[in-house]
């Protein structure tokens, strides 16, 4: 276990429905929760494989979570640049910790639903996921892809609240992950390693905030790059005062 000291995207033009192929794919938030499960890993960390590894043989079918993996830069310095690393997720990980009154951060940490997640195993996890069908939804989500004629996807994120107070504290975040992704790595701590990695957050988005309306609509114009990708999308609702998840939903990409 590694430890450091604690110290976004074009929005869519008005989609042209004249230049939409019939094809077209959803998904809906059910009346219970399904957690969001976020990994903070480096390519540059020697103990984060096993996690990485952990993530991807992941039954979602069978345990209901919604997984995310953030690629922190913080172990860049170290020899390896992780490609897949961004500054805000580095800097997301912080506010959870922050939220959670840590002192510090770490790679690999696994977050649940807001709260640090540790001694991850499916057993653990699956009981966790099924408490959480016991808890009603506070939000719903929704989330739509269509292809277009030129070969980019439209993203439509739709996100509600039925409760006044829950809409004024709510974050809305997008995450675009890519899976079956394969890097060899030739310096640093896992120097001479191929490391494979799943649920990778390659754009991320938010924070998004409902404010005193009851729904946040947005729509996005993916790039058609992702019709060739291993992926799919994940919407969620972030309490902006204490961290915790309200809901989540992915939705993976769909063949035009």
């Amino acid at each position: 276990m590694r430890h450091i000291p604690l110290f976004t995207f074009a929005l869519a033009s008005l989609l042209n429905f004249s230049h939409v192929y019939a094809a077209e794919c959803n998904a809906q938030s059910g009346p219970q929760i399904v957690p969001l499960l976020e990994l903070y890993t480096s390519e540059g960390c020697s103990s984060c494989p096993p996690a990485d590894k952990w993530l991807s043989a992941l039954n979602t079918a069978s345990i209901k979570v919604t997984p995310l993996a953030f690629h922190v830069d913080y172990w860049n310095y170290i020899g390896w640049q992780d490609r897949f690393s961004k500054a805000e997720y580095s800097n997301r990980q912080r506010k959870i910790a922050t939220f959670n009154s840590a002192g510090f951060v770490y790679t690999p940490q696994f977050v649940l639903n807001g709260k640090d997640f540790k001694g991850w195993d499916n057993s653990r996890l699956r009981q966790a996921a099924e408490k959480s069908k016991q808890q009603l939804a506070r939000a719903q989500l929704q989330l739509d892809f269509v292809p277009l004629s030129n070969g980019d996807i439209s993203l439509h994120a739709i996100a509600s609240a039925q409760e006044n107070d829950v809409a004024k504290q709510s974050d809305i975040f997008i995450a675009l992950y890519e899976n079956t992704l394969v890097s060899k790595i030739n310096a640093g701590e896992n120097n001479g390693k191929e490391l494979k990695h799943d649920y990778v957050v390659r754009d991320f988005f938010g924070a998004y905030q409902m404010n005193k309306q009851l729904e946040f609509n947005k729509q996005f114009t993916l790039n058609k790059f992702w019709h060739q990708r291993d992926g799919g999308a994940v919407i969620f609702v972030q309490n902006s005062q204490t961290g915790e998840i309200l809901q989540s939903l992915a939705l993976k990409f769909c063949s035009p």
